[in-house]
């Protein structure tokens, strides 16, 4: 039985979905009752199948927050109302699949993966040529990618030894991800800030590519250094010429597409007067169907992306239970004097703004360790941090929340990315945090002197 439910969890989101995407549209206060009654039982069932770090969160949130809720003079028959503000995230996550979906029955990994092969001498060769490879595959196919890039890397390198391929993979790939999802329309992260601190994505996305291409060019220095005594064999320079000539066609097109991409979707935003990640959830699909239909691929997109999209939504119940109780946790907030102590470390410090920089950051850093998702830690910093955006420029804010967050991707030991590494490469995720630390500092400092710029 519960197997049975556990698959069709599918149809009971989508409907809760389907009918907060009418009230956006339609802002009928019936319908905006009915997600909030109907979040409730979805929110007991998700709790049910969500793991444990998950449930821990969810339980924090939804005690906090229901205290919070008692102790103010909020009515309790608005509690349902009080679930719904992050339905937007929910849906933009459930419709990613059709993307990545049309993204990989282009077969761009197969063309593009072969840079790693190309004029490859050492490890040093071979690590700015894999995180460019990963960071390409990932524009698109998200976390998708990483199980990719990370199988090509351990297929390539099963004569290096476990240490030191484990180290190279673990570097590359998750650093690779860090720097790609800082500047992409696809990342939750970037959806929430862009939303909360009411500033353009076009704002955001020269100072994002600032911070990621200084980052990617000081670690390109830096690990080619530590990789390079060690030697990588690979075929001849007749096959690296022709892939590499393919490879480039291959990266040109998929810029173009992510062009397009953003223009459609700063087109809806504008047109339809929606926040930016609805506008990104409602470009993905019709966006998706067209880029398959110029393929000529479109019945397989249909079948693929359909079979992606009900996996994907059927695992959904982690974040259902993060984003309901966080929303609980941040409506409550906002109606206590809770907020104000919360803040007080932040105030204190309001004439020295890059002290309050270096505070975002190691909020990450530190809830990160414990296991917090920073999706989590956005939630309570944007709520902490509202009040400032009208004495600084909240661009600035902005940019350090979204480059703290990501930063923090890359060594969080309970995070996605590091869990998916830590199986894959059969490594203990702590040693993966002790390797990408460093990273994440450096990343953390470069936001922290570009967000200062900007205050």
């Amino acid at each position: 039985m519960k197997r049975w439910l556990s698959d069709r969890l599918f149809i009971l989101y989508s409907v809760l979905l389907l009918v907060y995407l009418i009230h956006v549209f339609l802002d009928l206060s019936y319908l905006e009752w009915t997600v909030g009654i109907l979040a409730v039982p979805i929110l007991l069932l998700s709790f049910y199948y969500a793991t444990r770090l998950f449930q821990v969160l969810g339980c924090l949130f939804l005690t906090t927050g229901n205290f919070m809720l008692i102790s103010s003079d909020i009515p309790v028959h608005n509690f349902p109302l009080y679930l719904i503000s992050n339905m937007n995230l929910l849906i933009f996550l459930s419709m990613l699949p059709w993307i990545n979906s049309a993204a990989y029955i282009g077969r761009y990994e197969k063309s593009i993966k072969k840079l790693m092969k190309v004029n490859v001498r050492n490890l040093g060769d071979l690590y700015p040529k894999s995180v460019l490879t990963s960071g390409t595959l990932m524009t698109f196919l998200n976390l998708s990618a990483v199980n990719l890039s990370q199988e090509m890397l351990i297929n390539s390198l099963k004569s290096i030894k476990k240490r030191i391929r484990d180290r190279l993979i673990a570097r590359s790939t998750i650093r690779a991800y860090a720097l790609t999802m800082i500047w992409s329309p696809m990342e939750i992260m970037v959806g929430i800030v862009v939303d909360a601190t009411g500033v353009s994505y076009l704002s955001y996305l020269p100072w994002l590519l600032l911070v990621s291409f200084t980052v990617l060019l000081i670690d390109f220095q830096l690990q080619k250094r530590s990789f390079r005594s060690i030697p990588y064999r690979e075929q001849g320079k007749a096959h690296r010429y022709q892939a590499t000539k393919e490879i480039y066609l291959k990266m040109f097109k998929l810029l173009m597409i992510l062009g397009m991409f953003l223009a459609v979707v700063m087109l809806a935003s504008q047109w339809l007067r929606l926040s930016f990640i609805l506008a990104v959830t409602l470009v993905i699909f019709p966006f998706s169907f067209v880029w398959a239909f110029f393929m000529k691929k479109t019945s397989l997109f249909l079948r693929m992306g359909y079979k992606s999209w009900r996996q994907k939504t059927n695992q959904l119940q982690n974040f259902v239970v993060l984003f309901i109780s966080l929303s609980l946790f941040s409506n409550s907030l906002n109606q206590t004097a809770a907020l104000s102590w919360i803040q007080y470390p932040f105030t204190v410090f309001k004439e020295y703004p890059v002290v309050i920089l270096v505070l975002i950051l190691f909020t990450y850093i530190s809830l990160g360790l414990l296991g917090v998702h920073p999706i989590a830690t956005v939630g309570v910093l944007l709520e902490i941090l509202r009040p400032f955006f009208e004495i600084f420029n909240p661009i600035g804010i902005g940019v350090m929340l979204i480059v703290g967050a990501l930063a923090t991707a890359s060594s969080g030991t309970y995070g996605v990315v590091v869990t998916m590494t830590s199986i894959n490469t059969r490594q203990n995720p702590y040693a993966i945090t002790v390797t990408n630390l460093p990273f994440t500092l450096i990343f953390g400092s470069i936001g922290i002197a570009v967000s200062y710029i900007l205050l």
